[in-house]
Order: structure tokens, then sequence, then C-alpha cells
């Protein structure tokens, strides 16, 4: 391959392994690349990792896997790892969001880092006890341990989900919060940016699991409590939005005339049901990709900073103004 491009063995080295920048000039490095994929040039993975003692690979650990978000997370994260010869291994925690245990016995001789989202960082102790990198996403930014945090603008998204409701004309008293009952960062942020934007405590608060089930029967006990009813139920969660929308129309009454519902993730879900859902956008694919970013800088030696990314209150259907801002009967209270 040197004698092809007309360079040095140790000039074709630097180019393949990447190593060439400020040592050999970009038209170099593009003749030795082109003579590669001429002569149909692979790299010997094996050996190469075996010389730098790397696996390349990565272990994402998740809460679980059923979750529509977690797997545009790994999509994103493995479309970064395959640009750089790197693979990703999706490991859905047994113990959901609590410790995670090691799932090959000794993570440090299998992998190369550690990318968790949307849990704590001791609960990860286990497996990231042999000193590999580990970057946190979805997380408490304050923890120690991770070499970076990539997260998501959680709390503006809220912001914008009240400040939606308060501009179509709801009070802070008649807006409830069907809560996800996970006590994790991203869902204490949710409640707290709620609370801050309505400048008190919701109307009611309800907790429940992330099922459709569950959702629909915290819902109806929220709104069987006596009192004036809700005109906005603000939900964690697009799965909890959408059991509160069926849990509604079981108590005959109608999304948004009689309770607006709001959401959180844009899942497809929120498009399936009708009306279809306000919700919150959050770039996932984006979190993977920026979350395998900062593993592979950490493992360069090059600084590694932790990042928010925006997310967009998508307006749909589902919420509109109170029916006594519209100058209809509603229930007393």
């Amino acid at each position: 391959m040197a004698r092809a491009a007309g360079v040095s063995q140790a000039t074709v080295s630097l180019v393949l392994g990447e190593k060439w920048r400020g040592r050999v000039s970009e038209r170099t490095a593009d003749t030795v690349r082109s003579a590669a994929e001429t002569l149909g040039y692979r790299p010997n993975l094996a050996a190469r990792n075996l010389r730098l003692g790397r696996t390349r690979t990565a272990l994402l650990v998740v809460p679980t896997i059923t979750n529509e978000y977690f797997a545009r997370v790994y999509t994103g994260a493995a479309r970064v790892a395959a640009e750089h010869g790197f693979g990703v291994v999706l490991y859905p925690s047994p113990e959901g969001v609590g410790p995670a245990r090691d799932p090959f016995g000794s993570a440090q001789a299998s992998l190369d880092g550690i990318i968790a989202s949307s849990m704590a960082a001791d609960a990860l102790a286990a497996i990231g006890e042999g000193g590999l990198p580990l970057v946190m996403l979805d997380a408490d930014p304050a923890e120690p341990g991770p070499v970076a945090t990539v997260n998501l603008a959680i709390a503006d998204g809220m912001h914008q989900t009240a400040r939606h409701l308060l501009a179509l004309g709801h009070r802070p008293d008649r807006i409830a919060h069907l809560a996800a009952a996970i006590d994790t960062w991203t869902f204490r942020v949710r409640a707290q940016a709620l609370h801050d934007t309505l400048g008190t405590s919701p109307a009611a608060t309800a907790h429940s699991a992330l099922t459709f089930e569950d959702a629909r029967q915290a819902t109806e006990r929220l709104l069987s409590r006596p009192g004036a009813r809700p005109t906005a139920l603000v939900c964690d969660d697009d799965v909890l939005a959408v059991g509160a929308c069926k849990a509604l129309r079981r108590m005959g009454l109608r999304v948004p005339d009689d309770v607006s519902v709001t959401g959180y993730d844009d899942f497809a879900l929120a498009t399936a049901i009708e009306p279809e859902l306000t919700t919150v956008r959050l770039p996932a694919e984006e979190v993977g990709a920026g979350g395998m970013t900062a593993l592979l800088d950490a493992l360069e030696g090059r600084p590694v900073t932790g990042t928010d990314l925006p997310v967009e209150l998508v307006v749909r259907g589902s919420t509109a103004a109170p029916r006594q801002a519209q100058g209809l009967p509603g229930r007393a209270g």
C-alpha cells in the first residue's frame, strides 16, 4: 500500500491509525486512504485492539428496553460508535433504575466504557468498579463519578408546557400533575419546574407507574377527589398521558373540551391517538450520539464537557382554552 500511495510505511500507519493530524498533510492522508480503498484494505481490528488494549465496545445501560425513548438513545449511540469502529451493547438493568449488576463478570476486561441513561451514577458501581470511563445521560450533573453528563433541557420542557396552559387561560389552581412514580433526577426536575412556573403546587398530584393501566387508574382517582375538577392535566410521559385520556373517556369527559392533557417525550403514540397529543419532543437520538461522542473523547484523552440539548413543546389537539374561558358551563368550584 505504501508503494501504491508513494509514501513510507510509517505514513501509511499514521493515516490508517488516525494519528496523522499535525504530522501528515491532508493531501497525503487522502492519497493513502484512496490507495487503501482501491486495494480493498480492511484493518485487522482484532490485532489492533489487542495492541491498544481496547475492546472497542461500549455498554449502554438503560432502565428498560420497552420504552421508545431508550430505543432512540441506542440508535444515536450506535450510529456514532459505528462511525468510529466501535460496537454498543445494550443492557437493560434487571433492577430498572436500581443497582445494575455486571453482565460480564468482569466489565473491565470486556468493555472500553459505559454510557448510562436516566439512572444514578451509584447504580453503576458494580459495573464501573474497575475504573471504566462513565458517561451519564439524562442524569444529575452534580453527581460525582461520570466523566461527562449529556442532558436534555428537562426543566425548560416543563416550563414550556406550563406556560402554554397558562396562556390558554388555565388557572394555576386548576392544573393537575400526573407524575411518574419513579424517584429519579429527571422526574424530580419536572415536578420542580412545574411548581416554579405555576408559582404554586399543582391543584392535585397523582403518581403512577409508566403503564397505560396504572395511569388510567391514577387519573380516575385524581379526578374523583372532592372540589373543583382540574381543567388541565400535565403528564410526565406520553404513556401516562394516553392512560389519562383513556380514563377521561371512561368518565364521560372530553379532551380537550373538559380537560386538556399534555405529555412528555413525543413518542409515536402521541400522534396515534385522537386528538393528537400536545407533548414535549425530546431529541433522544442526539442524546445517545452525544453520549457516545463524549465517551470517545474521554478514551482519546480529549477534553470532555457536559452539554444540555434543547427540547421543544409540540402543540396539538389535546390542549385548548378551559370551558370557562370559552364561555361554556363547567363543573362548579
